[in-house]
């Protein structure tokens, strides 16, 4: 079972690998396990300048350690995101409550 769930594991890694453009959506909403953030960081690691990663989180890098759990692998983690990067920072309303409060405003027909 284990060397079954290894292989699924290594396929999918394979693929994200592969993406041209991978998309992290709400990276550090909730905190990762040992496991988990070092799998992040591998898949990161792999990908690095061979496709394109796209990471939403609202925050700010000086916060990430708390979701990694670890300074030195936050940092190496960090390391490679940001190198050849663009980073734009929003700050604003959200899309999604905007969106609700405008449907909430209109009146029911």
């Amino acid at each position: 079972m284990e060397a079954r769930d290894e292989r699924s594991l290594l396929r999918l890694q394979k693929q994200m690998v592969g993406c041209k453009l991978l998309i992290i959506d709400e990276l550090g909403f909730v905190p990762l396990r040992k496991t988990g953030a070092e799998l992040l960081f591998e898949l990161i690691s792999q990908r690095y300048e061979r496709g394109s990663t796209l990471i939403t989180s609202n925050l700010p890098f000086d916060e990430w350690t708390e979701t990694f759990e670890s300074e030195r692998l936050t940092g190496a983690l960090l390391d490679r995101l940001t190198h050849h990067v663009n980073i734009l920072e929003m700050n604003g309303e959200s899309y999604r409550l905007g969106q609700s409060k405008a449907r909430q405003a209109t009146p029911k027909t």
